[in-house]
């Protein structure tokens, strides 16, 4: 505030200074029998004036030399450590600092002794006078001098105590390597004592005197004690401590705290690494979580390093790197900060809002480590800890911070935050879904799972997240990781916009199809409704990256009940009554709901047929059908997915002789749901919507959709179009073909399948055999017309003889298992593939027709060589065609 004032008043030429003198040279001679008289250790003969630099006042050297008094306080310390070093230019004022510090560190001199207070008293005095004038320390005068000139003329200067100084170091960058040496020298030692900064020790003295009495002088202590106070100094003297925090944040020499205390830390992990613009503390942070990095330098770095989070200006690698960009993007928040210290780290958070608007490479970098940072420690995330404060002590207060375990105790007791930190939580988790690394628990569980299942995906985009996913009911993933996994795809599932992909890729649909559904701008939880609508209006949506994405989402919810925020809800109490003692995961929850659904609530019925009449469009979509992989890829491979085409496409090769049994009974129970619920065919769905709704909209409203289905056969002639015709006249003949006693398609002909096909008939469960054909044989025997016309349309669908060839396939092998009642002829290997096991006399007769073949191919391989095989020779002659 006070160098702003004088600013304005220089503006407008209200300000009076006392011109500065003609400069006059150092008197070189006096200066040197005035070093001769101190080494002797007697008075100077003259005082000896200084005016190296211009642009600053003359000055008197202190003691006639430049340095400390060997009469006074210092004179015993000076004889016991410095003995041979020549005085004046600072040299002993040098000399006892390092022994000052040596005893900081620890080190003991070879005599025993340590300085005296009254020679700390005499060196700290001694500094504080130095600092006022640059000429009074004819090393940086001597060394700054060209740069003072050049970057510190009297226009550009405050009226203050060590205004030169100041100056070059608001310019470091500028300056000479030799100029840049000694002014990081004064930065050094007014690191450690205030006092040796002008500006400092004229403004905190008094806030020093009043709060942190007793603190003991040097070591950063007096900074670190005022710091600490922060709320209660005096506004010019918080103004000077920051401007010096800022100054010195990008070295950590220059934190003299931080470095005595992370000193050995330093030297154990970072021995190599240069310093200056941030680096050591760079290389300390990724170390921090180390087990031997000693718990008192990484309890000191952390606060460091919150403090960075609260203001942009501490971090040196944010100033740098994304100079331009704040000032484009997030100019206003940086216009808004004040000349002291900032608290809520608004110019980081805008960064990380707008991040795909940085143009910077490097500053891009820089805020995703931010956000990660933040991610892992709350403190780092100055909204989130601030909105969170009174949670955080009310609920988590005896969590510590680090590893993301404040973040995790915040979202465990979700339902019992306020509203602020519910809502800073929420806007959080969605930053935060973007990124594995941004996912601490997650990244910390699925190390060696990322290495196996998405080596090669890059981060970002929540491509990783996806990856794991995928993978999620894989036998390789370790209980750590899939329990990280399913809880995120948990938390995904309870609003769109924490599923990162979905929300990007859908964003266009959202907003043409499900605007009215939940409203992001007004900080509701949308609980899953956005994506049950995006569900129902699968047809109108266009962008084929949306249509990827929720069909990711589907698969989730076909796994794990959890996934389906509106289901999870609807069916929380039935899966507590009749599933408690199932594990969640792989469809298992669904299938004992629908095993159960005669006993569901009818919320949770309605919800379970919905899902279920989603997963019959796509059998990616079934959990069970992974048992199907093999038939899929051997006779589906060219058939597009979706609209229930890969499942028809099963149903036509059922009957084929290396259908495995597991495949075979998914198709099945798939079809006895398709038969008992006309929405869960696609095609009849698709197709026969509008007859629905006009020829058989009594038995939809009281009957269910088994009763659909026979409507729409008994109605089959006049159905609106041939190709809802052709829809009921396939799942007709399906039904027939999987014949199952008491289905409500075909339970019209349970009384003639008995009396006309007694030994095709099931006594339990599913027929694969002839039964279809046998009604149809015996068509003209039925007594019931409902039958007889259930057969006529499923003979109308495909050609008898396809429908034949198919049976018979099935009857051969069924016959061939028949010959040997302990041995199967198709098994498995310990691969999981079919494979032929012949036994007892079945083998026997096998290898006799082997050798026959054998035999019989020796025999003509001797004729063709002997020529006994030749009836006649064609032979053609040359000649003119």
């Amino acid at each position: 505030m006070r160098r702003a004032l004088l600013l304005t008043c220089m503006l407008l030429g209200l300000c009076v200074f006392a011109p500065y003198a003609r400069a006059v040279p150092v008197d070189a001679e006096q200066l040197e029998d005035n070093e001769e008289a101190q080494q002797d250790r007697t008075e100077p003969m003259a005082d000896v004036v200084s005016q190296v630099v211009e642009q600053a006042e003359e000055a008197e050297l202190q003691s006639g030399t430049g340095d400390i008094s060997t009469t006074d306080g210092c004179n015993e310390d000076v004889d016991r450590f410095c003995p041979d070093v020549k005085p004046g230019e600072g040299r002993l004022a040098e000399c006892l600092t390092n022994q000052l510090s040596d005893e900081e560190n620890g080190k003991t001199a070879d005599n025993g002794g340590k300085l005296s207070d009254v020679c700390k008293e005499e060196i700290r005095a001694f500094k504080a006078e130095r600092a006022t004038n640059i000429n009074l320390n004819l090393a940086l005068a001597g060394s700054c001098k060209e740069n003072a000139a050049e970057f510190c003329n009297d226009s550009a200067l405050y009226p203050e105590p060590g205004a030169v100084i100041t100056c070059l170091r608001e310019v470091e960058e500028k300056l000479s390597p030799a100029c840049k040496a000694e002014i990081f020298i004064t930065k050094l030692e007014a690191s450690k004592d205030f006092t040796a900064d002008a500006m400092l020790n004229e403004l905190c003295t008094d806030d020093a005197q009043a709060l942190c009495e007793g603190v003991e002088p040097g070591g950063g202590r007096q900074q670190d004690c005022l710091r600490k106070k922060r709320a209660q100094l005096s506004w010019d003297c918080q103004e000077e401590l920051f401007r010096q925090e800022v100054e010195d944040a990008d070295d950590m020499r220059l934190n003299a705290v931080l470095l005595r205390l992370c000193s050995k830390d330093k030297k154990k992990f970072c021995a190599d690494v240069k310093p200056g613009m941030g680096r050591a503390k760079m290389c300390l942070e990724e170390n921090r979580e180390k087990p031997d990095f000693s718990p008192e330098c990484k309890v000191k770095f952390e606060e460091m390093m919150v403090r960075r989070a609260s203001d942009f200006r501490l971090d040196t690698n944010v100033r740098d790197q994304c100079r331009d960009d704040i000032e484009e993007v997030c100019g206003y928040e940086k216009d808004s900060l004040d000349t002291i210290a900032g608290y809520d780290g608004r110019v980081i958070e805008c960064l990380q809002d707008y991040k795909d608007e940085l143009s910077a490479p490097g500053c891009k970098a820089i805020v995703l480590k931010l956000t990660a940072r933040a991610a892992q420690d709350i403190r780092m995330d100055r909204p989130l800890a601030d909105a969170c404060y009174e949670d955080r002590k009310t609920l988590c207060s005896g969590v510590s911070p680090g590893s993301a375990r404040v973040l995790r105790c915040l979202q465990d007791n979700r339902n019992q935050l306020t509203y602020e930190c519910r809502a800073t939580l929420f806007d959080q988790e969605v930053r935060l879904a973007e990124d594995i690394d941004f996912q601490y628990p997650m990244k910390k569980a699925c190390k060696a799972e990322m290495e196996l299942f998405c080596k090669d995906i890059p981060h970002g985009q929540a491509r990783v997240i996806g990856c794991l996913q995928e993978h999620d009911e894989d036998k390789e993933m370790s209980p750590e990781c899939r329990i990280e996994v399913k809880r995120n795809e948990i938390r995904e599932a309870e609003d769109y916009r924490l599923d990162y992909r979905l929300n990007k890729e859908c964003d266009m649909e959202i907003d043409n199809l499900c605007a009215d559904i939940c409203s992001p701008f007004q900080g509701q939880a949308c609980g899953g409704t956005v994506i049950a609508c995006l569900l129902e209006n699968q047809a109108n949506i266009t962008t084929e990256s949306c249509k990827t994405e929720l069909f990711a989402s589907e698969k989730r919810m076909g796994n794990d009940y959890r996934t389906d925020a509106v289901l999870k809800e609807a069916c929380k109490e039935d899966v507590n009554k009749l599933c408690a003692d199932i594990e969640p995961g792989d469809g298992r929850i669904h299938e004992c709901l629908v095993a159960n659904k005669a006993q569901l609530s009818p919320s949770c019925k309605r919800e379970e047929d919905r899902l279920q009449t989603i997963e019959s469009t796509d059998v990616r979509l079934r959990p069970g059908f992974k048992s199907c992989k093999e038939e899929v890829d051997v006779y589906c491979k060219e058939v597009k997915p979706g609209q229930g085409r890969v499942f028809r496409c099963l149903q036509a090769n059922l009957m084929e002789s290396d259908f495995s049994d597991g495949c075979k009974s998914e198709v099945e129970r798939q079809q006895s749901k398709m038969s008992s619920n006309w929405k869960m065919d696609p095609g009849v769905a698709e197709k026969c919507k509008e007859d629905v709704n006009k020829v058989c909209a009594a038995a939809k409203n009281s009957h269910g959709g088994g009763m659909v289905l026979k409507c729409l056969a008994e109605n089959h002639d006049s159905l609106s179009s041939s190709d809802c015709q052709g829809e009921v006249a396939r799942s007709t003949k399906m039904a027939l073909w999987q014949y199952r006693k008491g289905a409500a398609m075909t339970e019209e002909c349970d009384e003639d399948a008995q009396t006309l096909c007694p030994a095709d008939f099931p006594v339990g469960g599913v027929t694969l055999k002839k039964l279809g054909l046998c009604l149809a044989e015996k068509s003209g025997n039925i007594t019931s017309p409902v039958c007889k016309k259930l057969v006529e349309i499923a003979g109308t669908h495909e050609d008898n003889s396809e429908f034949e060839k198919q049976l018979a396939a099935v009857t051969i092998m069924d016959e061939l298992h028949k010959f040997d009642s302990t041995q199967t002829f198709i098994g498995t290997d310990k691969g999981g593939s079919s494979v032929v096991t012949l036994t007892g006399w079945v083998a026997l007769a096998s290898i006799i027709a082997l050798a026959m073949v054998l035999v019989g191919g020796v025999v003509y391989a001797y004729r063709k060589v002997t020529g006994t095989d030749q009836p006649y020779t064609l032979v053609v002659k040359g000649g003119d065609v």
